[in-house]
């Protein structure tokens, strides 16, 4: 069954081209494809061309739908060629012929257009509730360890004393950056795109208010042409939100394999978190990490990918937004497991005491006793020198104390703050209004 069908097949090769793996892809919009289809017919009924009883019969029918894919139980059959095409076969076989009304007023294009958007609305819900949580566990490690030295590193020289208290600081505070992208991308996703038809609208007069509100959207995409073009653009932009997360969970995975490594000796795991070696009976590799950088890096690859599938594309909907699918819809289960792995890795991470203790850490106090004989009343440029040539003389000598109290530093992690602001910044995604306008489209 194909929604443009008539009277005439399609050549067996173009069929299996161009349906590619639409069907398996479209199982991720199944359940959000009957979403559209509950407000779209409350909608028709609203404006008259839809009775009241057709109405009721096409809402019960959807529900019961809507239940049987979230219990999985719903396939897209051998013959059918998408989701929209299975929900609509499956709705007239048991309404009968009120089930033929559900596709007025609109085009698979927008019926496309309107399940991406709530299932990027969906996706986006996942990932900054997932991303919360490893922003919390970074949190609670931040002052858990805070007041435990490492080193810090320029061009992977020695450089000055850090903690553990700034490490995870650093990547908890990345996160709320990364989150600041999503929401960009959660802004453009929570617009409504219904209506827009083929993308040059419908003689219909179809209130498009109407299914934004019942959909949760906080507004529209009011130009039908440019609804049609966002197709691609959301990909993009949520792309680009996941790319930022991905940036902050590959640097942190590099750090982890570093700090693992015999030569550092940082931090630890338990062993059931590690693999072996074949032939070396001592290893204990960081595997967890390396996929996750791994994976990660392909994440950062994505926009690109995206963009690339849509650079040089005219205005209205082209077959190469198919593609579209392919690329993205897999990426969202990657990033949510690289994300449940680091959080796995963190709960039970081990840190080394007195790190800072061997003396191969002495030269990351030179700035503290520069800035020592600066407080003393020495210019920092003769501070600076004096002890430049006592480390050449070999006469440097170092109580090994930090005394960081600025906003941000050792001493100050400014946690509360960070807090703060990643609490502001959730709020702003206003979930719970989704979810409510969602429940009563479903109840």
């Amino acid at each position: 069954m194909k929604l443009w069908q008539k009277n005439t097949s399609t050549n067996n090769l173009v069929e299996t081209f161009t349906v590619g793996q639409d069907r398996e892809m479209d199982l991720y919009l199944a359940a959000f494809d009957v979403l559209g289809s509950l407000a779209h017919t409350q909608m028709l009924e609203s404006i008259g061309l839809m009775t009241k009883e057709d109405l009721d019969k096409v809402q019960h029918e959807l529900k019961n739908i809507y239940r049987e894919i979230a219990d999985g139980n719903f396939t897209i059959e051998d013959g059918v060629e998408d989701v929209h095409s299975q929900v609509e076969m499956l709705l007239t076989q048991r309404v009968g012929e009120a089930g033929k009304k559900i596709h007025s007023g609109r085009s698979r294009n927008d019926q496309v257009l309107v399940d991406l958007k709530l299932f990027f609305r969906s996706q986006i819900q996942e990932m900054v509730l997932s991303t919360k949580e490893l922003f919390d566990l970074l949190t609670q490690l931040a002052e858990q360890h805070q007041d435990k030295l490492l080193p810090g590193y320029t061009h992977l020289q020695i450089a000055m004393p850090s903690s553990f208290g700034l490490w995870f600081g650093a990547y908890a505070e990345s996160l709320i950056d990364d989150l600041e992208l999503m929401l960009a991308a959660f802004k453009i996703s929570n617009k409504n795109p219904l209506g827009s038809a083929a993308g040059y609208g419908s003689s219909f007069p179809l209130n498009r208010t109407l299914t934004t509100q019942l959909l949760g959207f906080d507004t529209l995409n009011y130009n039908v042409v440019y609804a049609q073009m966002g197709r691609g653009k959301s990909e993009r932009v949520v792309a680009q939100a996941m790319s930022s997360i991905a940036a902050t969970l590959n640097r942190m995975a590099m750090d982890a394999c570093l700090f693992m490594n015999q030569n550092f000796g940082f931090i630890s795991f338990p062993d059931e978190l590690t693999t072996g070696s074949s032939i070396m009976p001592h290893k204990k590799n960081p595997d967890v990490w390396e996929l996750i950088r791994g994976r990660t890096n392909q994440l950062q690859a994505l926009p690109n990918q995206i963009m690339m599938l849509t650079t040089n594309l005219p205005s209205g909907y082209h077959r190469d937004m198919q593609l579209l699918k392919e690329t993205l819809f897999p990426a969202f289960n990657s990033l949510m497991s690289c994300l449940d792995m680091a959080k796995l890795m963190l709960k039970n991470i081990k840190i080394k005491d007195n790190i800072l203790a061997d003396d191969k850490y002495a030269y990351l106090f030179s700035v503290e006793v520069v800035n020592n004989l600066v407080l003393a009343g020495m210019p920092f440029r003769e501070a600076y020198k004096k002890v430049g040539l006592d480390i050449e003389a070999g006469n440097f000598e170092t109580d090994r104390k930090v005394n960081h109290t600025h906003e941000g530093s050792i001493g100050n992690l400014n946690l509360p703050e960070v807090k703060a602001m990643m609490q502001n910044l959730q709020a702003q995604f206003k979930f719970d209004k989704i979810e409510m306008a969602i429940d009563k489209l479903v109840k």
